[in-house]
């Protein structure tokens, strides 16, 4: 699965009645957060479709090297890696399915 191979995350399917996967993010106690993913209710955003709702951006160590990791799993960036002044390096990308996310390397671990 994309999320596994290229962010290390474990994603499990819950035994409820509903499809719906429980993600674990990293080890207990360490900074992080766990969530969820339930099956897309409508249909695959178009090619040209605009951002309708929140992106879940995700902290890397090294932008770079995450963005070869999403593109040889399959993903794309939608938006290169641009600076933003006192934050970090930002970009966006979709996964395999077309679900947009961002990447953000804090600016104390840019080069």
């Amino acid at each position: 699965m994309f999320y596994e191979d290229v962010f290390g995350w474990k994603i499990n399917r819950w035994g409820g009645p509903m499809d719906y996967w429980q993600i674990t993010t990293g080890e207990q106690g360490q900074p992080g957060i766990d969530g969820g993913l339930m099956k897309r209710q409508g249909k695959e955003p178009g090619e040209e479709a605009v951002i309708s709702s929140f992106v879940c951006t995700i902290d890397v160590p090294d932008i770079d090297e995450y963005l070869n990791k999403i593109k040889q799993h399959g993903g794309k960036v939608a938006m290169e890696k641009s600076k933003v002044p006192g934050i970090g390096q930002l970009a966006y990308c979709f996964d395999t399915e077309r679900n947009m996310f961002g990447i953000i390397q804090p600016e104390m671990n840019t080069r």
